[in-house]
């Protein structure tokens, strides 16, 4: 019923720098459900194992939701009605299985002197250990009857749906309330996430992706287009993943220059079936496109 594809690629900048990729990324899928899920390091001077911790972000999460799908007859039953308080405890799960593996990393990889190299000891004495690790968090999750993510820090979540609607499934602003960064390496991390639950509509493809991808873009119109356009080549085996690889490293270069990772689980049956739904995405697109062709035609004509 569901595929997927990941992928992270290593920033313009950091290619420069010769810096490693801060971004990890994964899809998980089963019978019952389908995961995509992204996470950025944030790589500044403080956080100078924040790879390390974008992966184990990842692991923790596919591995949290994969507990709580265990008894998937009872998951589908109980989580509808009780949502918000499920989506919590997940979030909760997330991190304490987060700092777990970060105090076991930790705890088998002293600290380097080539880590240490640009503080002095007040300064290095002054940073939790967690923070070490600092990583955002955007997740996805197509369930059959319902769909579901949440994300910590800033990074994006667009759903394409079966009526053809293509949407930002939580704002941008959501993810960073007043321009603080939210972190999982942040004390209150719990309190940073934001979510989002629907059953209305089925989801074609449903993304998860870090700020890189989000920030190449002119406006959310833009942005959403393109996602549109990816689900409408969702069918192409062989070369879709090609493209997208190509697309990103593009982005990455003439763009932000940073590291830019992107998820998606799609229905490869529902889209196979609805040849109209892509094609109603694929039409509309054209026709804003067609639009904002003429209105800048008109606009510079004046």
């Amino acid at each position: 019923m569901y595929s997927g594809f990941s992928t992270s690629v290593t920033g313009a900048s950091h290619i420069a720098q010769n810096l490693i990729c801060q971004d990890f990324s994964a899809y998980f899928i089963n019978d019952e459900y389908a995961v995509a899920v992204v996470a950025d390091g944030h790589g500044s001077k403080k956080h100078f194992r924040s790879d390390i911790g974008s992966k184990l972000a990842v692991e923790s999460t596919v591995r949290v939701i994969s507990r709580f799908y265990s008894n998937p007859a009872e998951f589908n039953r109980y989580f509808p009605d009780n949502h918000k308080m499920v989506l919590r405890n997940i979030e909760k799960q997330i991190i304490a299985e987060w700092n777990t593996k970060i105090a076991e990393h930790y705890h088998n990889n002293s600290v380097t002197i080539q880590e240490k190299q640009n503080f002095n000891n007040a300064e290095f004495e002054s940073i939790p250990v967690v923070s070490y690790y600092g990583t955002t968090l955007v997740t996805a999750v197509a369930g059959k009857n319902f769909s579901f993510g949440f994300q910590i820090g800033d990074g994006s979540l667009v759903g394409v749906f079966e009526d053809g609607e293509t949407s930002l499934l939580i704002g941008y602003d959501e993810s960073n309330p007043a321009n603080i960064t939210s972190s999982m390496c942040n004390s209150n991390a719990l309190t940073m996430f934001s979510d989002f639950y629907t059953e209305e509509k089925r989801p074609l493809a449903l993304f998860a992706s870090t700020d890189g991808l989000y920030t190449s873009f002119g406006s959310d119109s833009d942005f959403l287009d393109y996602h549109a356009i990816i689900t409408s080549r969702l069918s192409e085996s062989g070369t879709f993943e090609k493209f997208v690889v190509r697309n990103l490293k593009k982005r990455s270069n003439y763009g932000t220059q940073d590291d830019i990772s992107l998820s998606c689980v799609y229905n490869s049956e529902l889209i196979k079936s609805n040849p109209d739904s892509v094609r109603k995405i694929v039409e509309e697109y054209k026709k804003r496109q067609m639009s904002a062709s003429h209105n800048s035609t008109a606009k510079n004509g004046r």
